[in-house]
């Protein structure tokens, strides 16, 4: 491979290749006998394509951020971040971004996405895919849809989804003896599986999600009651690392602490045998969700099957104590719309407002016409405003001509048309 000075340079003490990291002629295979400096950089390599085509991919397809290279530069340190998190984090904010109706492609790590979907849907299964291991979402990876048209595909998907019945869906798919057998045993540790269920922020450089497990309890065997009103974080669905150089933990100084405290906001249920919801959940939301995906015609007429009896005997279940996280909603339009036509300061346009006050006094002193709007005013009027425009039009101030307080723009330029000789004036200053 050679290390060719004009494609090296230091980060941390670490000498980093500059170039596309997924090359055949760059990274394709190790080197035999390669020394443990060549073995580490082709490690940070396939880290980072790893990183940046699979955890936390984008739209882009093929390039990778330079911000991963601090978190590669030293291989013994990343195991101490919280990896899961941020992919998660990641996930929830394009599947966010893709339910904008502009939106036609959808980001992320995808094949996660689509083992959850699998591990626990099984008429959704792939066939021939029954052997597993770790990590068990390599048991898909031969995983190829046969239809092109994906037209047919996701009519068929919804159609299934509103088939479904309650036992169609496994709430605890990893909970299975085979499948224990096959984890890593430290993912099983007591500090991690803890965090399983704590109600923290999800942090991914300038993406925060909010980690609201206590909507789907039986995922972790608990029964799902009435859920809370949702926590609303328009504001920080808004922020996307653009705009400068900026240290998020300073900038969202508040959420970074959630996280930091996260041992302590686990929730607190009891495990049941047969977790699912409740039949207070299933009653609200009857009245509140969207039962079916498909048109009528596909569905005949299901809606008469009654809410199962098992949700009336796993009991009304209990929402866990928590701490109440105050909303942020992004209201950033809002203000805006609200200064359409308004000034914060009116010092600079005060003398034009008293200038079309003493116009209109003068106009109708002297027995304006009705309904013309074209009688010529008298000179005193026609003086006391030509030298205040005149001089603010000669400095080159930017005049502002709407008066908020008299309808805005529009009841100016009605003003200005009702008298002539000052519309030039106006015309100019703008």
């Amino acid at each position: 491979m050679g290390d060719d000075p004009g494609r090296l340079y230091r980060l941390d003490g670490v000498a980093h290749i500059a170039g596309v990291i997924n090359d055949e002629e760059t990274f394709g295979e190790c080197p035999e006998g390669a020394d443990e400096e060549t073995v580490r950089r082709f490690a940070r390599a396939y880290i980072m394509m790893l990183l940046g085509t699979q955890l936390f991919a984008d739209k882009s397809g093929n390039r990778i951020h330079i911000r991963w290279l601090p978190f590669v530069a030293r291989l013994e340190e990343m195991g101490g971040y919280s990896w899961g998190s941020a992919a998660l984090a990641w996930l929830y904010r394009c599947m966010c971004r893709v339910a904008n109706r502009h939106v036609v492609k959808l980001a992320g790590p995808l094949q996660l996405l689509q083992s959850w979907i699998f591990w626990r849907f099984p008429s959704f299964r792939p066939s021939r895919c029954d052997a597993f291991s770790w990590p068990l979402a390599s048991r898909w990876s031969g995983y190829n849809p046969r239809i092109s048209n994906k037209g047919p595909r996701v009519q068929m998907a919804r159609l299934k989804i509103d088939l479904l019945q309650p036992r169609d869906f496994i709430w605890m798919s990893y909970s299975a003896l085979d499948v224990i057998q096959v984890v890593h045993p430290k993912v099983l540790e007591p500090r991690h599986t803890m965090l399983w269920r704590c109600v923290t922020s999800l942090i991914y450089f300038a993406v925060v999600e909010w980690h609201q497990v206590d909507r789907v309890l039986p995922q972790f065997g608990g029964v799902q009651p009435p859920p809370r009103p949702a926590l609303n974080i328009d504001f920080l669905m808004s922020k996307d690392g653009r705009g400068g150089d900026r240290w998020f933990p300073a900038q969202l100084a508040d959420w970074h602490l959630h996280w930091q405290e996260r041992a302590d906001h686990i929730l607190q249920f009891d495990v049941v045998a047969d977790p699912g919801p409740s039949h207070e959940f299933l009653t609200w939301w009857h009245q509140h969700g969207k039962r079916f995906l498909s048109p009528e015609m596909y569905l005949g007429d299901p809606r008469g099957i009654p809410i199962p009896g098992e949700a009336t005997q796993r009991g009304p279940g209990r929402v866990p104590e928590m701490d109440r996280v105050h909303d942020v909603p992004d209201r950033r339009r809002v203000e805006r719309r609200a200064r359409v036509g308004t000034r914060r300061s009116q010092r600079e346009h005060a003398w034009l407002d008293d200038a079309m006050d003493e116009v209109e006094d003068a106009g109708r002193g002297r027995g304006r016409r009705r309904g013309g709007g074209r009688r010529r005013m008298g000179v005193d009027a026609r003086d006391d405003i030509h030298h205040p425009v005149r001089d603010a039009a000669g400095r080159g101030e930017a005049v502002g001509v709407d008066r908020p307080s008299r309808g805005g723009m529009m009841d100016t330029v009605r003003r200005s048309e009702d008298v002539p000789h000052i519309q030039p004036r106006l015309q100019h200053c703008r």
